[in-house]
């Protein structure tokens, strides 16, 4: 199996009046946060069932895939290292996440870091120190800090919440929508699993908290919880 093998089955299934929505959709105009990216017009189902057959494509090739031009090659790459992340054992799995990260400028899109790092970066880090989720969140690259906090959501997952509360605490003032919605999502999912550990971190940074965080991170509250925290602001 070949990126070359991959992508000629991506491009047969190419549709470009759906490419041109996904390009405005994704901001691909000078400017945008997506500018330049080039789509196929592919559905997510679609990419998801070539990774399923090229599931075993070396680690070199799925690199030549995050380095296409085209957005759903660089997708699918993602999605075949998250489907062979689990069966590659501890060694395995160190060498998917390092090349994740050498390869991090390609994954360059919203969507893109959200399908990969909460398995690529953050299940890796779960038993390990997480000082590189930091780095992340420090680099002043949008996706590299929409990494650290997506990443975890892995964490979160296992009902460890600290790392959630201190990247978004260090993220506060960001400028980007992206980041805001990114930090509302992660801290709602923590009131899903533990509301008392959401309401205190609200206690602390609510006044900071870009609005389209909070209004993200209260959204499983209960209404009048959710009134309370609108009122604050």
């Amino acid at each position: 199996m070949t990126a070359a093998g991959l992508e000629a089955a991506l491009h047969a299934l190419a549709d470009p009046a759906r490419a041109i929505l996904l390009q405005r959709f994704f901001k691909t105009k000078p400017g945008e946060y997506g500018a330049g990216d080039q789509f196929l017009g592919l559905t997510l189902p679609q990419q998801r069932q070539l990774a399923q057959q090229f599931r075993v494509l070396p680690l070199a090739e799925v690199e030549k895939l995050l380095a296409s031009p085209w957005h759903e090659s660089r997708q699918t790459a993602l999605i075949v290292w998250t489907l062979q992340f689990p069966k590659a054992g501890p060694a395995g799995q160190r060498v998917i996440h390092e090349r994740y990260l050498a390869n991090r400028r390609f994954v360059n899109n919203w969507n893109l870091v959200d399908i990969s790092c909460p398995m690529l970066v953050g299940t890796y880090l779960l038993d390990k120190d997480r000082e590189p989720l930091y780095e992340l969140a420090a680099e002043p690259q949008l996706w590299s800090q929409r990494m650290a906090l997506v990443s975890t959501l892995a964490f979160i997952r296992k009902n460890q919440f600290a790392d959630t509360f201190q990247i978004a605490t260090q993220l506060l003032s960001h400028p980007h929508d992206l980041i805001h919605k990114a930090m509302g999502w992660m801290l709602r999912e923590v009131g899903k699993r533990n509301e008392d550990a959401l309401e205190e971190f609200l206690a602390d940074h609510r006044g900071q908290l870009p609005r389209t965080a909070l209004r993200y991170a209260i959204e499983r509250l209960p209404p009048d919880r959710r009134q309370f925290h609108m009122r604050k602001v």
